[in-house]
């Protein structure tokens, strides 16, 4: 019996013994340094095939500022001029633009035909006059015995044959009508166009002063009518020719040079002038006109606009 309790308290003991060893106890992992997690390379996403363009953003290239007008200097002072309508407002607006930058202020006052200006001048209504050749200029002084002068040239402008009814002057005919201007100078100067082209002949002694009086000859008995200079546009569909002067001709649309069927040659001695009263020629203000007139600026701007049937008679740059 004794055996017996021996051999089960050992049975026992040993199952407590297992028991113990056999703990649901993980064992302890060795302490390692759990590797780095590795970052995920970038997934690459492929290039298309041609990557689209970049939107163009128009350069910033800025677009060439409009020329902003040089600061009007500081005004030295107003004058009043006179003109005809025509180009010669035209040219005298450039004028007036180039003055101002100078410091001058001018007034433009238009008139509608070749007398006024001069009486308003001597009158001291204005201060210069734009517009007429120096023969006219000395004829008128001559004739109303107003003393009025040149200060400055400005261009030469041929005077033309234009019409409405023939294409050439070969096509006219026994006593076809020829319109001219009434006015001394402008009448001789159309008189002396028609004699170069053969059609009559005049007084030699005339010259520059030739009147219908001085005709000794009329091939074709031509009737010489003679209006007032800026009415010889509107005479075109009445008479065969008519001798239009050169503002009053650009004045509706006409170019001398292309519209013209005969023209005077550019060596005329019919150069447009300033004219101004005597006791003014030194009057600075005046004088700053003449400068202005007689400008590289105003040069181009005759060239470029008038394509040749206006030429300025100063010094300038030839570009």
């Amino acid at each position: 019996m004794k055996k017996y309790l021996v051999l089960l308290f050992s049975l026992v003991l040993a199952a407590a013994l297992l028991t113990g060893c056999g703990e649901d106890k993980p064992a302890a992992a060795p302490a390692t340094t759990p590797p780095a997690a590795q970052t995920p390379a970038p997934t690459q996403t492929p290039p298309p095939a041609q990557p689209p363009a970049p939107t163009e953003t128009p350069a910033t290239t800025e677009a060439p500022a409009a020329e902003t007008p040089a600061a009007s200097a500081e005004i030295i002072g107003h004058i009043k001029v006179g003109t005809t309508s025509g180009s010669d407002v035209e040219i005298l607006e450039k004028v007036i633009a180039v003055a101002k930058s100078k410091g001058l202020e001018v007034e433009l006052i238009e008139f509608s035909d070749y007398v006024i200006p001069n009486t308003a001048l001597a009158a001291k209504e204005i201060d210069l006059n734009s517009f007429q050749h120096i023969q006219f200029l000395e004829d008128f002084v001559a004739e109303k015995g107003t003393k009025l002068i040149s200060i400055g040239n400005t261009y030469i402008s041929p005077i033309g044959f234009f019409s409405n009814k023939i294409k050439s002057l070969d096509e006219l005919k026994d006593g076809d009508t020829v319109v001219i201007p009434n006015d001394g100078s402008n009448g001789a100067r159309s008189l002396i166009l028609l004699a170069k082209a053969g059609f009559i002949t005049l007084k030699p002694e005339a010259g520059l002063n030739a009147t219908v009086f001085d005709i000794t000859e009329n091939r074709l008995n031509l009737k010489i009518v003679e209006v007032e200079a800026s009415q010889t546009p509107a005479a075109r569909d009445d008479a065969a020719i008519v001798a239009i002067n050169n503002n009053f001709a650009q004045g509706v649309g006409l170019n001398p040079l292309t519209d013209s069927i005969y023209l005077e040659s550019f060596d005329s001695p019919y150069v447009n002038v300033i004219a101004a009263r005597p006791e003014d020629k030194d009057n600075p203000l005046y004088l700053k006109f003449v400068e202005s007139y007689q400008s590289q600026e105003v040069a181009d701007f005759i060239i470029e606009r008038f394509k040749g049937a206006t030429v300025p008679v100063f010094d300038y740059e030839k570009k």
